[in-house]
């Protein structure tokens, strides 16, 4: 299955790190879109690390 994700807040990360990673582990693939609402570059990358997300394939802002 192929699905899209789109997010844009840093509670929306949260939110979808247990979807994504479950996605991933049963070899769906999804495609990530940060829309960069609220965008911090170092903060961004703190949420990515800590909550082992991949890179949004797609970025808005």
């Amino acid at each position: 299955m192929k699905c899209i994700t789109v997010v844009g807040t840093r509670p929306e990360f949260i939110q979808i790190a247990p979807l994504t990673r479950a996605l991933r582990q049963q070899g769906h693939q999804e495609i990530l879109v940060n829309t960069g609402q609220h965008y911090d570059d170092n903060m961004s990358q703190v949420f990515f690390r800590e909550l082992d997300l991949p890179q949004p394939e797609i970025s808005l802002g």
